[in-house]
C-alpha cells in the first residue's frame, strides 16, 4: 500500500498519524524499518502506544481538567485552552492560527486532528522560531505544510504526492528546544476563592532542569531526544514500499517512553472505550521499554554497612540520578519511594520503612506530606522524593490553579545541578533537603546529582543473621494525591475512577540492593569504620584485589550476593575472587576483633 488514504485535505494545517502510516508504518515487504537483528522499528507502531500519541485520550488528564473546572467553573475557557495547548496541540493551534478563539474540551471531542494527541505534525511541523525560548504551551508552527526531518536530501515524492506535505531537512528537529514549550509550565496562581494573584508558579520545569545539568552542554551533552528517541546506528530504510531506497543512520526510535507504566497498562486494558486502535502487543512493547527506562537508565542505588554496635546497626543508602532532569520530573503527582526493610534469618521483620498497603499507599505517612530525611531511625519516617505544592494559604493542594508555593521539593537533581544557575528560580530545592549536607553535594561540592540517607536500626536485643533490603519504587499516581480529585463528582472523574480501580496500580520497582547473611549481636561493641581498610582495584576485571589497612588483618571471609560463602584464595599478596562475575562481600576481621564489610564488584 502506498498511503492510508488520499492526500490530506488542503484546508488542514496538520495531518493525523494514520495519514503517515503508508510509508512510516509496518512494511509488508519487510524492507523498510527493519534493524540489523530483524526487529520491526517502524515509526507509527512505536508512536501509537506512547503517552504522547494518547495525550488527548488520557482519561486521567481528562479527569484532572474536569476537577480544575469543577472547582473554578468561571475559569473553564482559559483552563481548557491552556491544557489542550500541549495535550492536543494540533487541534488547539489550528483554531489559534485561524483566529477562532479558545480551544476547549468540547472542541477536542469532535476534532479528529486534536484527538490525535502529540501526533507527527506536533513535532515535525514546529518552526525553529524562538525554539527553546517559549514555554507554557506557547508553540510556533510552520503553516506551509512542511515536515522537518533529520536527514539531508529526503525522498520527497511519496509524502508530497500521497499526503500533501513536503519533507525538508532541518537541524532544529534534533534540538532539545523542541520539547521546551510543553515541558516547562509556568502559570498564574489563584487563591482558594478563585481570585487572581500576582504570583506565577512553575508547576513543572523538566526542560529547565535539563538546562541546569551537566548534560546541557560540553562533552557530556545529551539532548532530550538522546533518551526519549534513542538513536541506533543501524542503517534503516525509512519509507515502506520502495525497495530501491538506501538506509539512513543514525535512526531515532520513536518509542517516546517516559516512566508512566501505570497509565500505559490502564489504556491498554481500556483501549476500545478510549478509542485507541493499537494492538496489545504494541502496548506490551512500550510498557517493556518504559520499565527498561526506569530500571536501567534512571537511578543507581548503593547500600553500605556503617556500624554494628550498642544494639543497633547502621547503613547508608546512596541514590544517584542518571536522568537528564530531576527524578521524578514532570507532573507533580509523581513520587519515588525509598523502601528499607530488615528481616531476621527466619523472615521476621525487624524494621520497615516505605512499604505499601493493599491499596498501594505508603504506611506511616505524615498528615499532609512526609518531610525530607537525612537520618531515619524510626518506622514512622519514610524517604519520599517528590514535589509538593501549596496554595496561597500555605496548605497542601493538588489543584494546579491554586499552586502558589512549593512546600517540598527533594526530587533528586541531575548531575551538575547548581543553585547559582539562571533557571534555579523555576527548579528550586524546597524544604529539609536544602540543609542536607549530602543532598546533591559530595565532599562539599555541589552538583553530585545524588542523595545519601542513613538508617540507624534498633535490634531490640536480637542476635543472629539478618537480611537488609533497600529499593526505590516509582509511583506516578499515588492514592492520597488522587483522593481530592476522586472525591469530586464529574463524568470524566467517574470514568477514570472505574478504570483506575480495576487497573494494576502496583508501584514500579526501579533499583535495589540487598545484604544477606549479616551477623549482628545486641551486645556487640564491634565498629565497622569505612576508612579502616581499602580494597583495590574495585571493580576488578581479573578478580585480583589487595587489602590495605592500618591494623593487622586476622581473617577474611567472602560471600556472594545471595549470602552464600564462597572461596577467596590468597596468592602472592593478592586475594583472588571467584571466576564468576558479580557482587561479593568481604567480611574482614582484625586482630583486635573489630570488623569491616566491604562490597566488591567482579567484572
Amino acid at each position: 500500500m502506498m498511503a492510508a488514504h488520499a492526500p490530506v485535505d488542503s484546508n488542514l494545517i496538520f495531518p493525523v498519524g494514520t495519514a503517515c502510516i503508508g510509508c512510516h508504518g509496518k512494511d509488508p515487504m519487510q524492507n523498510a524499518y527493519i534493524d540489523k537483528d530483524g526487529n520491526d522499528v517502524n515509526l507509527f507502531d512505536d508512536w501509537q502506544t506512547s503517552m504522547m500519541a494518547n495525550s488527548a485520550k488520557d482519561p486521567f488528564w481528562r479527569a484532572k481538567v474536569s476537577h480544575e473546572v469543577a472547582t473554578f467553573p468561571q475559569h473553564q475557557v482559559e483552563t481548557e485552552d491552556k491544557c489542550t495547548s500541549c495535550h492536543a496541540p494540533q487541534g488547539h493551534y489550528t483554531k489559534n492560527i485561524r483566529g477562532k478563539g479558545k480551544y476547549g474540551i468540547h472542541d477536542l471531542l469532535i476534532d479528529t486532528v486534536g484527538m490525535d494527541g502529540v501526533s507527527c505534525g506536533a513535532c515535525h511541523q514546529m518552526s525553529e522560531t524562538d525554539l527553546g525560548d517559549l514555554f507554557s504551551g506557547k508553540l510556533v508552527y510552520d503553516t506551509t505544510r512542511t515536515m522537518y526531518g533529520p536527514f539531508e536530501f529526503p525522498f520527497a515524492a511519496p509524502m508530497a504526492d500521497f499526503v500533501g506535505f513536503k519533507p525538508e531537512y532541518s537541524e532544529h528537529i534534533n534540538d532539545e528546544g523542541l520539547c521546551a514549550g510543553c515541558h516547562s509550565l509556568i502559570t498564574r496562581s489563584y487563591d482558594t476563592q478563585g481570585n487572581e494573584t500576582d504570583n506565577f508558579f512553575a508547576e513543572q520545569a523538566t526542560y529547565h532542569e535539563w538546562l541546569n545539568s551537566s548534560y546541557a552542554k560540553g562533552e557530556e551533552k545529551q539532548t532530550c531526544q538522546s533518551c526519549h528517541i534513542p538513536r541506533i546506528e543501524d542503517s534503516i530504510v525509512i519509507s515502506a514500499n520502495y525497495a530501491f531506497l538506501e538506509g539512513r543512520s543514525p535512526f531515532g526510535l520513536h518509542e517516546l517512553v517516559g516512566g508512566n507504566v501505570t497509565m500505559l497498562k490502564l489504556m491498554k486494558d481500556n483501549k476500545e472505550a478510549l478509542g485507541i486502535s493499537a494492538t496489545d502487543e504494541a502496548f506490551d512493547e512500550t510498557i517493556a521499554a518504559t520499565e527498561d527506562m526506569l530500571q536501567r537508565r534512571s537511578l543507581d542505588l548503593d547500600m553500605t554497612l556503617l556500624s554494628n554496635q550498642n544494639d543497633s546497626v547502621s547503613f547508608e543508602v546512596k541514590i544517584t540520578n542518571r536522568a537528564g532532569h530531576k527524578f521524578p520530573s514532570g507532573y507533580p503527582s509523581r513520587r519515588a519511594v525509598l523502601q528499607f526493610v530488615v528481616r531476621t534469618a527466619s523472615g521476621d521483620t525487624l524494621f520497615q520503612s516505605g512499604t505499601f498497603d493493599d491499596k498501594w499507599e505508603v504506611g506511616n505517612l505524615d498528615p499532609e506530606f512526609e518531610p525530607h530525611y537525612n537520618l531515619i531511625n524510626s518506622e514512622e519516617q519514610v524517604q519520599i522524593y517528590e514535589f509538593v505544592t501549596g496554595n496561597s494559604e500555605g496548605k497542601f493542594t493538588t489543584l494546579l490553579e491554586q499552586a502558589y508555593v512549593g512546600l517540598k521539593d527533594n526530587r533528586i537533581p541531575p548531575l551538575g545541578f547548581k543553585k547559582s544557575h539562571s533557571t534555579y528560580d523555576t527548579v528550586t530545592i524546597v524544604g529539609n533537603a536544602l540543609s542536607d549536607t549530602d543532598f546533591n553535594v559530595t565532599n562539599g561540592t555541589e552538583g553530585s546529582g545524588s542523595d545519601i540517607v542513613r538508617y540507624q536500626i534498633p535490634l531490640h536485643a536480637y542476635s543472629g543473621a539478618i537480611e537488609v533490603h533497600a529499593a526505590v519504587h516509582y509511583q506516578p499516581l499515588p492514592p492520597r494525591w488522587l483522593q481530592p480529585m476522586l472525591d469530586t463528582n464529574t463524568p470524566e472523574i467517574e470514568t477514570f475512577k472505574s478504570m483506575f480501580e480495576a487497573n494494576d496500580n502496583q508501584p514500579i520497582f526501579m533499583v535495589g540492593d540487598t545484604i544477606r547473611d549479616l551477623f549482628v549481636n545486641q551486645v556487640s561493641t564491634d565498629q565497622l569504620i569505612l576508612q579502616e581498610v581499602l580494597v583495590y582495584p574495585n571493580p576488578t576485571n581479573d578478580g585480583q584485589i589487595k587489602l590495605k589497612a592500618e591494623q593487622a588483618i586476622s581473617t577474611v571471609r567472602c560471600t556472594d550476593n545471595a549470602g552464600m560463602n564462597t572461596l577467596l584464595s590468597l596468592r602472592g599478596g593478592h586475594y583472588q575472587l571467584p571466576q564468576v562475575p558479580g557482587i561479593y562481600y568481604l567480611y574482614i576481621q582484625f586482630e583486635d576483633n573489630t570488623q569491616v564489610i566491604k562490597k566488591v564488584l567482579r567484572l
